[in-house]
């Protein structure tokens, strides 16, 4: 069969912005989420498997009151 390139499409994080600094892209990949600093899309990036990326983000969601 051959080795399969991947070209994930990459999203921005919403609380990300032009002007910016801290800027984080995430793309689903399969099973996984791959997360990447947008200002060094040439490094490697982490990979998490989507039931720990949705407790993460469940864990950084702001308390309601």
């Amino acid at each position: 069969m051959g080795d399969q390139i991947i070209r994930p499409i990459w999203l921005r994080s919403s609380f990300s912005g032009p002007t910016t600094e801290n800027c984080v892209e995430v793309a689903f990949v399969g099973r996984d989420v791959w997360v990447r600093d947008s200002h060094c899309p040439d490094q490697p990036s982490l990979s998490f498997p989507r039931r720990t990326w949705r407790a993460f983000l469940t864990e950084m969601k702001p308390p309601t009151d």
